[in-house]
């Protein structure tokens, strides 16, 4: 590599954590290269910087591309393609959020939806279809959830997340002002109408 001290030792972590994030060695290098640098870099750049193959570079590229997670940038009389990194590091936090969700989170929502749309629980399924059931109630709370803190500005994002464990003293005390939502079976003959205030 041809990189300082400091370039290095990033570039080199962030390759190890993208075999755990999902990516290979390779992407993970060059999206840290790229965010670290300032100017916009072409990949013969990329190539002669982390002695990467030019086929790898444009490999690793067109994967960062296909993640949103590289933006192209075309300088005036140069023919090249350059790339670098959203400034915003929020911007990249909601991207791979949302780019994951799409991968990973909501191929299993469609498939749980799926199993409970077109199959009627046989003999001995009583308890998986319930178990499946379950799982999708879940993960339909947490994508509302997340579909309603990404409609957040950074800056009240930035405000939720520095509220932290503070959150739950809020919900106790709101659970103390507002009414309480009364369960059917609690409904003392009154008409379900009347029980939700």
């Amino acid at each position: 590599m041809n990189l300082s001290p400091l370039h290095e030792e990033f570039v080199l972590h962030f390759g190890e954590m993208g075999s755990r994030w999902g990516i290979n060695r390779t992407v993970g290098q060059i999206y840290a290269l790229l965010f670290l640098n300032e100017a916009p870099l072409n990949a013969e750049q990329i190539s002669e910087q982390l002695g990467f193959s030019r086929s790898n570079v444009s490999m690793g590229l067109k994967e960062l591309q296909a993640w949103k997670l590289v933006r192209l940038k075309h300088i005036p009389g140069d023919r090249r393609e350059y790339f670098t990194t959203p400034d915003d590091l929020w911007v990249i936090v909601r991207t791979l959020v949302e780019e994951r969700k799409r991968r990973e989170i909501d191929p299993t929502l469609t498939k749980l939806r799926e199993l409970q749309l077109h199959h009627t629980p046989g003999e001995g399924e009583a308890y998986a279809f319930e178990r499946i059931e379950e799982m999708t109630k879940l993960i339909e709370l947490l994508t509302g959830w997340y579909d309603d803190v990404n409609r957040l500005p950074t800056d009240r994002l930035v405000q939720l997340l520095a509220l932290g464990a503070r959150i739950n003293d809020l919900a106790l005390k709101a659970a103390s002002v507002l009414p309480r939502r009364r369960k059917p079976d609690e409904n003392d003959g009154a008409d379900e109408a009347n029980t939700d205030r």
